[in-house]
C-alpha cells in the first residue's frame, strides 16, 4: 500500500489556519479525496467536515555551474486543507517533531 500522508505543511499561513480549525497535509500526488480522508481520520482520529486539494506544478530551475547551463524542475506536490469537527484539534508540531 502506498504512503498517503507525506507530512504536515509547517508554514506561517498554515499554522493561522490551525486556529480555525484547518490543517495542511503534503499527500500523495495520485492520492483522491476518499482516499485522503480516510487515512487522516485513521492517523489522527479525528472527524473531518472538509477536504479541499491543491495539485502545484514544479518549477522550472536553471543554475550556470562550470559545464554550462544545467536545467531542471522540482517535482510537483499536492497538498490537502482539512477542516475539523467543532471542538477537534490535530497538535501537528509535535507530530513534526517525532517524525
Amino acid at each position: 500500500m502506498k504512503q498517503i500522508i507525506k507530512r504536515p505543511v509547517v508554514t506561517e499561513k498554515a499554522t493561522k489556519l490551525g486556529e480555525q480549525r484547518q490543517y495542511a497535509f503534503e499527500v500523495d500526488i495520485n492520492a483522491n479525496k476518499i482516499e485522503i480522508k480516510k487515512a487522516l481520520e485513521e492517523m489522527f482520529e479525528v472527524n473531518i467536515t472538509s477536504l479541499r486539494t491543491v495539485r502545484q506544478k514544479g518549477k522550472n530551475k536553471t543554475q550556470m555551474t562550470r559545464k554550462g547551463l544545467m536545467r531542471g524542475k522540482t517535482a510537483d506536490r499536492k497538498k490537502a486543507y482539512i477542516t475539523l469537527k467543532v471542538g477537534q484539534s490535530i497538535d501537528v508540531v509535535s507530530d513534526v517533531a517525532t517524525a
